[in-house]
């Protein structure tokens, strides 16, 4: 039987409308890995979010909007402009849960940062004005292909997952990890120093991305690899 991976989603009120959002590249890596995908709708009750960890066997959280600040006693700086609380208490409770249990987690872009923070670390909250020196991390529409390159670390899961110490990834956030949740480690960065993979030093399975390798998977099988690697995890 396939493992049975959740993946959270976002919130989207255009047009009036209430709606969950998620998009289809999640999907399409987990099915092409070898796992059976589950949507994660944003949930209030915690009632709720134990039935769908009772069925699980692993959970994505996916990329987004910006995690809110006051998860780390900050306040907003200007260029947070978007803030979904519903979205965040219901992943800071999924993610709770999931470590309890000790279910799989990976975390994507946004998904990497409210994993760190869940564990009480922290974000910057706009990289652009808040760090020295950095460099360019919005790629804009063309999340397929690469844009930076960032440096893995040889004694870690990215290494075993792609087999080298260097690779060309997308990006497209403007936060960042920026000090580390308890029983986390680095394993990536890009040249500018900005963290681009953690994973957990305990015996959970943890793995976060900052980039967005289910995006660059349509094009690039390589990028279907962190899944394949995640999901036999699962099993």
């Amino acid at each position: 039987m396939k493992p049975v991976i959740g993946i959270t989603c976002s919130n989207d009120s255009s047009y009036g409308r209430n709606t969950n959002l998620i998009n289809y590249t999640y999907v399409n890596a987990v099915f092409k890995s070898g796992g059976t995908p589950v949507i994660i709708p944003i949930i209030k009750d915690e009632r709720d979010a134990e039935a769908y960890l009772d069925i699980l066997d692993g959970i994505i959280f996916s990329g987004g909007g910006d995690v809110s600040p006051l998860y780390f006693n900050e306040e907003p700086v200007k260029e947070v402009e978007c803030i979904d609380f519903d979205r965040d208490a219901s992943e800071i409770t999924l993610f709770n849960k999931a470590y309890e249990k000790g279910i799989p987690i990976f975390g994507i872009c946004r998904g990497a940062q409210l994993l760190n923070i869940a564990l009480s670390g922290d974000i910057y909250q706009d990289i652009y004005t808040q760090v020295q020196n950095v460099h360019g991390h919005t790629c804009g529409q063309n999340v397929q292909e690469g844009y930076h390159t960032i440096n893995i670390i040889e004694d870690s899961i990215m290494y075993e997952i792609f087999k080298k110490d260097k690779l060309v990834v997308n990006s497209q956030h403007h936060q960042a990890i920026r000090k580390l949740g308890k029983n986390l480690r680095v394993t990536a960065r890009s040249k500018d120093g900005i963290i681009e993979a953690i994973e957990a030093t305990d015996d959970k399975f943890i793995l976060g991305v900052q980039f967005h390798p289910e995006a660059m998977a349509m094009k690039y099988d390589e990028f279907l690899n962190p899944f394949k690697y995640f999901i036999e995890r699962c099993k």
